[in-house]
């Protein structure tokens, strides 16, 4: 029973998880960033495509 008990908080399975967690915390921070940036220029060419398509 202790040595199991001793295994969980020793253990080290769950590091990996944390460091998942750390890099979809990145991604997300630089998808943002991405989208903060080119958002405008985005909408434009979606407000284009749209004006073209209600014109037909």
């Amino acid at each position: 029973m202790f040595e199991h008990l001793k295994r969980l908080l020793t253990g080290e399975e769950g590091q990996g998880m944390a460091e998942y967690g750390l890099i979809l915390a990145l991604v997300a921070v630089v998808v943002i960033a991405a989208l903060q940036l080119l958002g405008t220029g985005i909408s434009l060419n979606f407000n284009k495509v749209a004006s073209e398509l209600n014109k037909q």
